[in-house]
């Protein structure tokens, strides 16, 4: 990472040139692409690609965004072998993408037998913002970027799930001590010393409150604010609804080995039901019509983005 005094210090034309203008639409090198299998998701791919360049075009003439290049670069992983660049998006496949990046890089020769914390805390692969300015230059112009969303609604509950309704020695204590503090009305000794069984509500309570008593957290920031997809070109845009076959029509697309196929299988908590339409349905049950409305809003620019329907 550059350190602190040197970030501040590069001139504002260095952080980001053109951010102001809408990205180009470069065509997708289907160079690998074989048969005409895939005839449908490409079809589907370029109207997504399409859409998102069509709203940015709309959206940064309203609103100007101000950033230095490090952080707007600092979710994304970088694997050098093939070119590509991939932005992390929590709940959206993230696990099994960056298992797929190890073996890509020749971290591993499996997907299958890399454990979460590897995944997760092995510090095997680079972050785009660990290179100098011209590495981060090279790689944004010349690189494949590509990037999987996910419904926000949907990801948003899933998040819930996995960090409060099972044991989490980090989610629990920071997390969840202040939100049942703040929002619990004669919280009892044992929730407020744990911090284990945030409810829903809290959770969205502490989520709308402009005044949060602990910050954000990636697992439930907007995708406009880890990505920036309207500052950052996106050659590839998938989605954690159509997630398999999205994912291997890109490995095609990036001449992945043969062999390396998107993995199936769900990295924690397997046992739970996957968060649907319908278990989003249960959860919003708790919440008032006013604290829904306000969690659309919240999103509304993931939503607008990505083409999701909100309700």
């Amino acid at each position: 990472r550059l350190p602190e005094q040197q970030k501040m210090s590069e001139s504002p034309l260095s952080w980001f040139r053109g951010v102001y203008l809408p990205p180009a639409l470069h065509p997708l090198n289907k160079t690998f692409i074989k048969g005409d299998k895939w005839q449908d998701i490409d079809s589907t791919q370029e109207k997504r690609r399409a859409f998102l360049q069509d709203f940015c075009k709309k959206y940064n003439s309203r609103k100007k965004l101000q950033t230095h290049l490090v952080h707007l670069v600092s979710r994304i992983y970088v694997e050098d072998r093939h070119k590509v660049l991939y932005c992390e998006v929590p709940k959206a496949g993230c696990s099994n993408w960056k298992r797929v990046l190890m073996v890509l890089s020749g971290l591993a020769a499996s997907a299958s037998n890399i454990s979460h914390d590897d995944v997760h805390y092995g510090k095997h692969l680079r972050k785009l913002d660990s290179y100098d300015l011209k590495g981060i230059y090279t790689r944004l112009n010349t690189y494949t970027k590509f990037i999987f969303v996910r419904d926000p609604m949907e990801r948003l509950v899933s998040a819930f799930r996995d960090k409060f309704e099972h044991p989490n020695s980090y989610y629990h204590p920071v997390f969840g001590k202040a939100i049942i503090k703040k929002y619990r009305h004669h919280a009892d000794e044992e929730a407020l010393k744990t911090g284990s069984g945030v409810k829903f509500k809290e959770f969205i309570q502490y989520l709308l409150d402009s005044h949060r008593p602990v910050g954000m957290d990636i697992h439930w920031e907007q995708v406009s604010k880890l990505c920036y997809p309207c500052l950052i070109n996106y050659d590839f845009i998938g989605k954690f609804e159509t997630l398999e076959e999205d994912a291997n029509y890109f490995l095609q697309l990036i001449g992945a080995p043969a062999h390396l196929k998107f993995p199936k299988f769900k990295d924690r908590h397997s046992s739970d039901e996957r968060t649907s339409t319908e278990v989003v349905r249960q959860y919003l049950k708790e919440l008032s019509k006013e604290e829904t409305q306000l969690t659309y809003d919240f999103y509304h620019l993931d939503y607008l983005m990505f083409n999701y329907t909100s309700p």
